[in-house]
């Protein structure tokens, strides 16, 4: 994509590399769209965080005007739906991060990131590993009904793995050790940074 294409009315999607470079320029505002728990393992480097569940489109598109508006998540599966949501309210230059900050980190680009959070995904396999491990040592030990626990967490990852929702990876991303607190600077509104306490 050739940087005439980037300052075109609608951008659907950049690379990690377009977006850096537009960022740097001050063209860009990057949004982080993943869980808190998400953004505090690792997270772009200039990027603000305004999660998924909480992204207001019209309220983003009054606070960024005039800049080209890219999003982020984890791999760029669910960074797509705040793009919609934005087109839906009227923006006219707005982009999809290719990859999403998988990709952003494999292209060397910055990152910053906190070595004592246990990523959303580990937390999910050491429960479901949990769970599986209780339905085992039940269905041996007290009745042959508790091996439906270990058949259920398996159609659950099969389900999680087909289709990218995982309702226990949401339902991890809610409880309190997940819950990661922010201190934003007084220039949040202007684009300010917030800093992962």
């Amino acid at each position: 994509m050739s940087s005439a294409t980037l300052t075109s009315p609608v951008v659907r999607s950049m690379t990690p590399d377009q977006a850096k470079e537009l960022l740097d320029r001050g063209e860009l505002v990057l949004i982080d769209v993943r869980t808190d728990i998400e953004r505090a393992a690792i997270h772009a480097v200039g990027s603000v965080h305004i999660p998924l569940d909480q992204f207001d489109a019209q309220d983003v598109l009054k606070r960024y005007d005039g800049k080209i508006i890219a999003c982020i998540c984890k791999a760029g599966n669910r960074s797509p739906q705040a793009v919609d949501a934005l087109l839906q309210a009227g923006a006219t230059r707005v982009a999809n991060v290719l990859g999403g900050t998988e990709a952003w980190a494999r292209a060397g680009l910055p990152v910053e990131r906190q070595s004592r959070v246990i990523p959303l995904e580990r937390q999910v396999l050491i429960a479901a590993g949990m769970l599986v491990l209780v339905g085992v040592i039940l269905g041996y030990a007290v009745h042959p009904w508790g091996f439906a626990l270990s058949g259920f967490i398996g159609a659950g990852l099969i389900f999680a793995g087909s289709t990218g929702f995982c309702g226990m990876g949401l339902l991890l991303a809610k409880m309190p050790w997940n819950r990661v607190h922010t201190r934003c600077s007084d220039t949040k509104d202007r684009g300010g940074s917030c800093v992962v306490s």
